[in-house]
């Protein structure tokens, strides 16, 4: 290769490996807004970021699920399914059931080991159809466009975590620019998830379950 095809290569390859990301944040414009402005749909799908040595979810899942408790109590949502690894919906749970959520409004899927899986899952295991998917802001086009291409109806509500972590949030506007180009991979092959199994009509049971007043899911919890 010649200097001037190399020069011209190491300049273009860092406009091709941001143009997914890119892409996706242009083609899920229309479909990302806030807590106040989501239209009504079943189910708020959270996505996991982690658990502190605790046990508790670290500040940016906790600030995801006050998305989605915000969603529930606005009446967007009728149950959310919480999707993470191991231990991290259990935890998601009992921080949604300490923010009023009905612990029957809650579905755990502890088989989400990364974004495509959840939305993978949700839509072939719990039955989702159309859902809000809550996650930070800088997650949200790729969360979105890949829950669209499992076969979701998905809009997004993302958390602005800017002011709250500035470095987490900086590293992950960076560690999109990647993870952007494996999601297009994603979408263009249709991977199986790391693990499937059977349908379940837990979630649908929670859609349809009554919803219950504030005070009244802090007892049943």
């Amino acid at each position: 290769m010649s200097r001037r095809l190399w020069s011209l290569a190491v300049l273009l390859a860092p406009l091709l490996v941001a143009t997914p990301l890119a892409w996706f944040a242009v083609s899920t414009d229309s479909r990302r807004t806030t807590a106040d402005r989501a239209e009504a749909r079943p189910v708020a799908i959270v996505l996991g970021a982690g658990l502190r040595r605790d046990g508790r979810p670290t500040l940016l899942l906790a600030r995801r699920l006050d998305v989605a408790a915000d969603l529930y109590h606005r009446g967007t949502v009728d149950a959310v399914l919480v999707t993470g690894a191991d231990d991290e919906p259990g935890s998601m749970r009992r921080y949604l059931q300490t923010a009023g959520v009905p612990a029957a409004k809650i579905v755990e899927d502890d088989a989400g080991f990364r974004t495509w899986d959840s939305c993978v899952r949700a839509h072939e295991v719990y039955g989702v159809r159309s859902a809000i998917v809550v996650t930070q802001a800088f997650h949200l086009p790729r969360a979105v466009v890949l829950c669209r291409a499992a076969g979701i109806d998905a809009a997004g509500v993302g958390d602005p975590s800017l002011p709250a972590r500035r470095s987490a949030t900086v590293y992950g506007w960076l560690r999109e620019v990647p993870a952007a180009v494996k999601a297009l991979g994603d979408t263009l092959f249709r991977p199986a998830p790391q693990r499937l199994g059977p349908p379940t009509a837990a979630l649908a049971d929670a859609v349809a379950a009554p919803r219950l007043r504030t005070q009244d899911a802090g007892r049943s919890s």
